[in-house]
């Protein structure tokens, strides 16, 4: 994958998709939320989900559902990162390989878009514990993409 500074831009800048993801999403995207996107370019994205103690599950590990909550909304931002403001764009397939278990810090989640046509788009995300190399999660999606 390019670096940062070899990226194609975005077709939204970040500061106008937290916005607008804000107002139509605020309980995953308002500061309460703790979604905050890293860095979104056309074909990809880095988003961070904040460690909170209720995501916890009996043994310390963050639960399945708060890593696949992270990667389900990390292929969105990429998506609408490469085609602009299009809300309704949706998950129709998501499939996760759980690879280790994650330490209890935020999660860092980076999705590359593999294929983005004019209906679908698939894409496959990597979840890191923050500051960590290996990868916690696996996951890749499809998401079935409006016509307006």
């Amino acid at each position: 994958m390019p670096d940062s500074q070899t990226r194609p831009q975005a077709a939204l800048p970040v500061e106008e998709l937290r916005r607008l993801l804000n107002a139509a999403f605020p309980e995953m995207f308002s500061s309460q939320g703790g979604l905050s996107i890293l860095e979104i370019w056309h074909g990809g994205s880095r988003v961070r989900k904040a460690f909170a103690p209720h995501t916890l599950r009996p043994g310390g590990t963050i639960s399945g559902p708060a890593m696949m909550g992270l990667a389900d909304a990390t292929m969105y931002i990429a998506i609408l990162g490469s085609i602009g403001w299009k809300p309704l764009a949706v998950t129709t397939s998501f499939h996760i390989n759980f690879l280790k278990k994650p330490a209890a810090r935020a999660l860092d989640a980076e999705c590359r878009l593999l294929k983005l046509g004019k209906r679908l788009a698939v894409g496959e995300i990597w979840v890191h514990s923050e500051g960590e190399g290996d990868p916690v999660a696996h996951a890749s999606a499809t998401y079935s993409i409006p016509d307006h």
